[in-house]
């Protein structure tokens, strides 16, 4: 089952992928990262670490760019 979390997702290296979430921020992934948006188009970053936009704010969706410390 593809979100069982008893089957890790595995980066590349054969590791288990870490995914870091926090309330008032940004999903910080590990990565590098393909990821789907609602279109069905997708992005992609070879950077280590990734912070994927949660509120919807950013200008550069789905990556995260701290527009959501403007409203608090």
């Amino acid at each position: 089952m593809p979100n069982d979390p008893s089957e890790p997702a595995r980066s590349p290296s054969g590791g288990a992928r870490r995914v870091v979430m926090s309330r008032k921020g940004p999903m910080l992934v590990e990565g590098p990262v393909e990821v789907e948006l609602e279109d069905g188009s997708v992005v992609s970053s070879d950077r280590f670490q990734v912070a994927l936009c949660t509120c919807r704010r950013s200008r550069r969706y789905p990556w995260c760019d701290t527009s959501h410390r403007d409203r608090g």
